[in-house]
């Protein structure tokens, strides 16, 4: 999927690529922030990257939880993101119609939520737009049955298509990735490694997902370890004060010694 993308920048690097943003769109400010901090650690690092952010989210416990900014006025964000640093971008979507309008705005990825991944009408909506599909392994799915959710991306005519792995549902409350997964789907499409949403913790009694932030680098050096495509990371310059899922992010300041160690990690693999 990666060669695919024209706006991609070190398409030819043998590093992994990148998945990154906030979890959120908050404000113009922020993205721009973000996106110049990764844009320059994916150009040290020989990174291929994809900026990431959701312009609406929809998935929340709570109906007081921030959702988003408005629509619109986010994925006009996104489009000014990916025009000014001259790369790909993503968002996730929910409803058949978001396929279009996010499309319409210039994402080149659209990712099809865990909870959502086995909606046919949203999958085929995505592929249909020609643009390239990001499909999340539901929480309760087997590697093995994302075959039939890739195939129906293939089925609609578009062969753009990557799988995001982040992790099963582990009792009530927690979250556990079987690495054995990986080289399972990579028979069926490119792998991402969802690290930071792999650490989320659901379902909490106060109606907030918590997170284990501190194992983000433990769970990242894993997934290279065992040879997935791509990496997948939310960051935020200050995650305690993030609108959305904050529990679970990377500050964005660490994100320059990780990338470093992860980056030592694949050329050692290679």
């Amino acid at each position: 999927m990666i060669q695919l993308l024209d706006k991609i920048h070190h398409k030819d690097s043998k590093n992994f690529f990148l998945i990154a943003g906030p979890c959120a769109i908050e404000g113009e400010e922020m993205a721009f922030e973000i996106a110049e901090k990764i844009v320059k650690l994916s150009d040290k690092y020989k990174i291929p990257y994809i900026f990431k952010g959701s312009f609406k989210k929809a998935n929340r416990s709570r109906v007081d939880s921030f959702t988003g900014i408005g629509d619109e006025k986010a994925l006009e964000i996104i489009k000014k993101v990916g025009e000014h640093f001259n790369i790909p971008t993503t968002t996730d979507i929910h409803e058949n119609a978001h396929a279009e309008l996010a499309a319409s705005y210039g994402v080149d990825v659209l990712q099809i939520p865990a909870f959502l991944v086995r909606q046919t009408d949203l999958v085929v909506a995505a592929a249909k737009t020609g643009k390239a599909v990001t499909l999340k392994k539901g929480q309760f799915l087997s590697p093995e049955s994302m075959k039939f959710a890739v195939q129906k991306v293939l089925d609609s005519g578009n062969d753009k298509v990557a799988i995001i792995e982040r992790g099963n549902s582990f009792g009530y409350t927690d979250l556990v990735v079987d690495f054995r997964g990986i080289p399972t789907m990579q028979h069926y499409a490119q792998v991402i490694l969802d690290v930071t949403h792999s650490l989320q913790q659901p379902n909490q009694n106060s109606g907030v997902t918590g997170g284990r932030p501190e194992l983000i680098e433990t769970i990242a050096k894993a997934g290279i370890a065992v040879g997935t495509d791509g990496i997948f990371i939310e960051t935020h310059p200050d995650p305690s004060c993030a609108k959305s899922d904050g529990a679970n992010m990377l500050k964005l300041d660490l994100l320059d010694d990780l990338l470093g160690k992860l980056t030592r990690v694949r050329e050692a693999i290679l």
